[in-house]
């Protein structure tokens, strides 16, 4: 009789848990709360994100996408990651969650 493996369910919520660990180098806050992820797509073991950054000149790009990527990787039962960055819609401010604006002292 064959062994029945059991392969840990991956959850949109999983997902953003394990990226609010990463951070733009240069404000200390996480690319969850800064509002840079636009999408989760999971399909059986593979994560795709799609996500932005708060300028399109950020010499952090690639370094940040990777982050991402091998955070998400870690989580139970995922086996590979792909991070997209996109420019549409254009980052904000407003995409913030509360807790980074008060972090970052834009709302008192």
């Amino acid at each position: 009789m064959a062994e029945e493996t059991h392969t840990p369910t991956i959850s949109t919520e999983m997902v953003y848990a394990a990226l609010q660990e990463v951070y733009d180098p240069e404000i200390p806050v996480s690319i969850v709360d800064l509002g840079l992820i636009y999408d989760v797509k999971i399909i059986d073991r593979w994560v795709g994100l799609k996500m932005t950054l708060t300028a399109p000149g950020c010499g952090m790009a690639q370094m940040i996408a990777n982050a991402a990527r091998d955070r998400v990787k870690k989580i139970a039962g995922v086996d590979d990651a792909e991070v997209r960055i996109v420019w549409e819609p254009q980052w904000n401010p407003s995409m913030m969650s509360e807790a980074a604006k008060v972090k970052l002292g834009w709302k008192g």
